[in-house]
């Protein structure tokens, strides 16, 4: 359900120390972008070569994975040749200047491909990222979850003219990130949905409250290498208190992505809110939700999609991740069931990583029956609720949309509805 999803058979992307030769000059300084393709998968790979203190240092990005910055040796560089060896993959990439172009070959694990680079990066329009000056109020505030002695950092936005609101009236809604470290803007490949959201709601009567994951950004203390869905829930529970203090707020509400849909039920069964939004939450256990995600991105990626609880179970990712091992042996259904507030579960018909067929009707079967509930599916979006072609996720970066906006005035409207029963 980690929306960094990215892990591929040829490129395991892990940071490293690794010496780099120096050298003062090259005609080959700047970026290289182009794609690497394997095994039917098209992986983006920018090498850059920059002045650092006189010298040119190398490195190369991974931006589909997210991965920035992995240092690179030198073997070789001058004006029209590059040899790189990539230590911490036990990768080289070797090639040479044709037609304004590195022409060369990327090896690993003693398989090599073809890979061409071309001057400059790709860049991606984010048109629904907000900028200043907002018309509304912001205010950075922190908040503490005592019991893991963690103290989280967010961002509180105000709604447009709330100045005119009467006070314990304005509805709020905390916002809780899906797996995997995750800042306040629940950002990824430069698309920010939690801001995109939170503006939208500010825009429309509706407070919000975003802050950084334990351990990311400003947030800081608590278990994180250790810390199982239970434990963010705590963190998610901290900020409901803080924002029930606060005098000029009314209805406290929570949305939730992903694994925050499964924590803003949990917090409902424990009756602590006053309605939920549920974006691609689990209404599954854990084992059946991930083997469905590897199969259908394992089928939709044209490989063997024979993945089973027992062998996902024996992976070494899962055996040395807590976090992993609780998710697997959750089960939402008694939260759900327990669950007496307003919901709004959505899911997109192409998500490849929460799939509707499967967790919709659970979520659907599984609540009690209210005149204020939708469950909906909606056509065509993926995980992050973009327009998508397959819902794989290694379309997110490309995709210009951030949230369809048919989702935002959704959810708008909504929350506006089930907070002036």
């Amino acid at each position: 359900m980690n929306r960094k999803w990215f892990v591929s058979a040829l490129l395991t992307l892990v940071v490293g120390v690794a010496q780099a030769q120096v050298q003062s000059t090259t005609a080959l300084e700047g970026a290289w972008s182009g794609k690497l393709n394997v095994m039917g998968m098209a992986l983006s790979l920018v090498l850059h070569l920059e002045q650092a203190d006189g010298y040119v240092i190398a490195s190369f990005d991974s931006p589909d994975q997210g991965v920035k910055g992995i240092p690179c040796f030198k073997e070789f560089l001058s004006n029209d040749s590059v040899a790189v060896k990539i230590e911490a993959i036990n990768a080289t990439y070797r090639a040479g200047l044709k037609d304004d172009k590195l022409v060369g070959t990327f090896s690993q694990m003693g398989m090599s491909f073809p890979l061409v680079l071309k001057k400059g990066e790709e860049q991606f329009r984010r048109p629904q990222n907000p900028t200043t000056p907002y018309p509304y109020k912001t205010e950075e505030v922190t908040f503490t979850n005592d019991t893991d002695g963690a103290t989280l950092a967010g961002t509180l936005t105000y709604p447009q003219g709330y100045e005119t609101m009467e006070q314990g009236t304005v509805p709020v809604v905390l916002m809780v990130t899906g797996s995997g470290p995750e800042n306040r803007d629940e950002e990824i490949f430069e698309h920010k949905p939690f801001l995109v959201i939170a503006d939208y709601l500010a825009r429309n009567g509706i407070a919000t409250l975003r802050y950084d994951d334990r351990g990311v950004g400003a947030s800081v203390g608590g278990d994180v290498k250790g810390a199982t869905t239970e434990d963010f829930m705590r963190d998610a529970a901290a900020g409901l208190a803080f924002l029930r203090r606060q005098p000029a707020f009314g209805k406290v509400g929570c949305l939730g992505h992903s694994e925050g849909g499964a924590i803003a039920f949990m917090l409902a069964a424990r009756q602590m809110v006053d309605f939920v939004v549920s974006l691609a939450g689990p209404g599954v256990k854990g084992d059946t939700l991930l083997v469905a995600q590897s199969n259908r991105i394992l089928q939709l990626s044209g490989m063997s999609a024979q993945m089973t609880t027992h062998l996902y179970r024996q992976q070494p990712a899962v055996q040395q991740s807590a976090w992993l091992r609780w998710f697997m042996d959750y089960d939402p259904s008694d939260d759900i069931r327990r669950t007496t507030c307003p919901v709004f579960a959505l899911n997109g018909s192409r998500d490849t990583q929460v799939l509707s067929t499967q967790n919709i009707p659970a979520i659907r079967q599984l609540l009690p029956s209210s005149k204020d509930h939708i469950v909906r599916e909606y056509p065509a979006l993926n995980h992050l609720f973009q327009h998508c072609t397959t819902g794989l996720p290694n379309e997110y970066r490309k995709i210009e949309e951030t949230i369809s906006p048919e989702v935002l005035s959704d959810l708008a409207a909504w929350i506006k509805k089930v907070t002036t029963l």
